[in-house]
């Protein structure tokens, strides 16, 4: 497994507005990690909201929630008028913004 690819996800981003999607998995739970770690770089760069495309269970029990359209469509004018982050590269060290003592949920 090491060096495989065995989950993964889409995102899309314009400027700080973050749409991100599971979209498969080889191992089990492979998908979530990489969501996870979709948050962990988010939360470095200062991206407030990542847009999951569902609502589940599973992602509510993440601290996941739905907006109205309006606080939605505000949100994304604003968050794509920002500067994009630097590359779309994570690194390891982007843990510490979900597992840290006291990190807080994202919105």
């Amino acid at each position: 497994m090491h060096g495989e690819c065995v989950g993964g996800l889409y995102v899309v981003s314009v400027g700080r507005a973050v749409f991100g999607e599971s979209m498969f998995a080889h191992r089990t739970d492979a998908s979530k990690i990489a969501l996870a770690a979709l948050v962990a770089f988010s939360r470095r760069h200062g991206i407030a909201v990542v847009d999951c495309q569902q609502n589940t269970a599973h992602l509510a029990s993440l601290g996941a929630r739905e907006w109205p359209r309006a606080r939605f469509a505000a949100h994304i004018g604003r968050a794509r008028a920002l500067p994009a982050p630097p590359a779309w590269r994570f690194e390891p060290a982007d843990w510490e913004f979900v597992l840290a003592p006291g990190a807080l949920p994202l919105a």
